[in-house]
């Protein structure tokens, strides 16, 4: 399939993004690129200085909702993405509502607690979606440690061991392929459909 081919085919697809941080606003500039038809993006946090080394923001952007800025983004790189964004902080009776007409699903949380609601919400009510999520990107190196792994309809990218902290932060490099993984897995999933 030739790149004018596989623009055709996505021009029709969404791409639903929970979290629009280092996962979420790198995930979603790569689907942008490739060609992706429709993003629905869901995010409550504003940039900040510390956002700007692993997440598709730059430094005029500081203070703005980040799904507002992606969205702002995204324009530059392809004006006819079309871009529904909600700034809310996801709980389980949005994610129905929000991410019931996508294709696909990228889980892209910093928290735990986050990640598995929308897992658990994603596999109860919404199980013929594919889901994307992230697990171990933390630190740098183990380049060969990153894999993809998949159960049914859900799909695990990381290392699912290196968890983040204060001596272990996520850094551009390991966040950046684990998103790119992200993205390549939902042309995957839509190119294969």
């Amino acid at each position: 399939m030739n790149y004018l081919e596989i623009r055709k085919r996505l021009k029709t697809k969404t791409v639903g993004i929970a979290g629009a941080g280092g996962l979420g606003s790198n995930s979603a500039m790569a689907l942008a690129r490739s060609g992706i038809g429709n993003l629905v993006i869901a995010d409550f946090d504003t940039i900040d200085m510390s956002n700007l080394n692993r997440q598709y923001y730059f430094y005029e952007q500081i203070g703005k909702m980040k799904v507002l800025a992606l969205k702002e983004n995204i324009k530059l790189v392809d004006s006819n993405v079309k871009v529904r964004s909600f700034s809310i902080k996801l709980e389980s009776h949005h994610i129905t509502d929000i991410f019931k007409d996508c294709d696909v699903i990228i889980e892209a949380f910093d928290l735990q607690e986050m990640k598995d609601m929308l897992i658990n919400t994603v596999l109860d009510k919404l199980p013929d979606i594919p889901l994307i999520v992230g697990s171990g990107m933390a630190g740098y190196g183990n380049n060969n440690l990153i894999k993809t792994v998949r159960s049914g309809n859900l799909y695990i990218c990381g290392d699912q061991l290196s968890e983040v902290s204060d001596d272990n932060p996520p850094l551009a490099p390991r966040v950046g392929i684990v998103s790119m993984m992200q993205a390549n897995q939902a042309l995957e999933i839509l190119l294969n459909d």
